[in-house]
């Protein structure tokens, strides 16, 4: 071997040998932006309180919202309000979000409110250490994301029932992260065409979010809507420090509900609004690391163990998951 080429293969030695050195003594630090190709939303089942309903289960889901968040591309696991608290820590470990359905239950009292506190308070304090984890609340659901956030039930009369509107978008939902893909076209159709099934009777009016510091400092309003009874209404937002968001309406409706009877979007741009939003929290769960033990462990826990009832000769949902 020549001087020159022996010189080379020393400096190329004590290169690889500086950079193995480097790598022991300094780990890579966890990248939060590393993408989960196997997500898993967990959704919060609700205790059945329908007597019609009773003798298929004691807690249910309905079948929509776990075609939306598989239709973004995860799986779902049901989650039940019969756990332990360290069941729960435990379950939240595995799973990449959390969704907080529509309903009527005790924002307060009720099993559904408690066991969704002990998530939203393991969600914060992930957060806080870097470890992502997002949450999303629909009608009841954003009402419940609330409560978690006031520390106090705020909801006044904002009926807006069995209605499609536009929303009336704020400047920060063009900034936002929510709306962020969406093309110009759809979001100056969100502020033109009837796109959001609103089917509730209570919400956060616009005064009182605006006159309550906590939820003023926590989120921010992406759009508001009138409620029957002029009452300006909160109807989208999102979280301005953590990745959780809320909206009044029920995307999921758009693409996966069908009845008759009640005021389902169905437009081309409605459609397009539940595609975007679905992949959107989904694609949120992807930024999750959090995983399941084992594979057995993970298909054990997944909604594909449980076969839906048809519901639409009884409630206005098409199927139902009882549990």
């Amino acid at each position: 071997m020549s001087k020159v080429g022996f010189c080379a293969f020393v400096c190329l030695l004590f290169v690889c040998c500086c950079c193995f050195c480097c790598s022991k003594a300094m780990p890579t630090k966890v990248n939060q932006e590393a993408v989960n190709g196997r997500p898993v939303i967990g959704i919060l089942t609700q205790l059945v309180s329908d007597e019609v309903m009773k003798p298929f289960g004691r807690t249910y889901i309905p079948a929509s919202y776990v075609k939306y968040i598989e239709s973004g591309g995860s799986r779902v696991m049901p989650i039940k309000l019969t756990h332990t608290t360290a069941e729960y820590e435990d379950i939240f470990r595995k799973i990449n979000g959390l969704i907080f359905i529509g309903g009527a239950v005790d924002l307060e009292a009720s099993d559904y409110a408690r066991v969704a506190k002990i998530f939203y308070r393991l969600a914060l304090t992930a957060n806080d250490a870097g470890d992502f984890f997002p949450i999303w609340g629909t009608c009841m659901g954003m009402q419940l994301l609330t409560v978690l956030v006031a520390g106090e039930n705020l909801l006044t009369n904002t009926t807006a029932e069995n209605i499609a509107l536009p929303l009336n978008l704020t400047e920060e939902a063009h900034s936002s992260r929510m709306f962020e893909g969406f093309p110009s076209d759809l979001m100056k159709a969100l502020t033109q065409e009837p796109l959001t099934g609103n089917f509730h009777h209570y919400g956060v009016t616009l005064k009182t979010f605006e006159e309550n510091e906590k939820l003023q400092s926590f989120f921010s309003i992406l759009s508001t809507n009138v409620a029957e009874n002029d009452a300006r209404f909160v109807s989208t937002i999102e979280g301005k420090r953590y990745p959780f968001y809320g909206v009044q309406w029920h995307p999921e409706v758009n693409r996966f509900q069908w009845s008759s009877k009640l005021n389902f979007p169905h437009s081309f741009n409605a459609v397009r609004l539940s595609s975007l939003l679905a992949e959107f929290f989904v694609n949120e769960g992807r930024r999750s690391l959090h995983q399941f033990d084992n594979p057995e462990e993970e298909a054990s826990s997944l909604i594909y163990n449980y076969t839906p009832v048809f519901a639409g000769n009884f409630t206005g949902y098409e199927q139902i998951y009882f549990f």
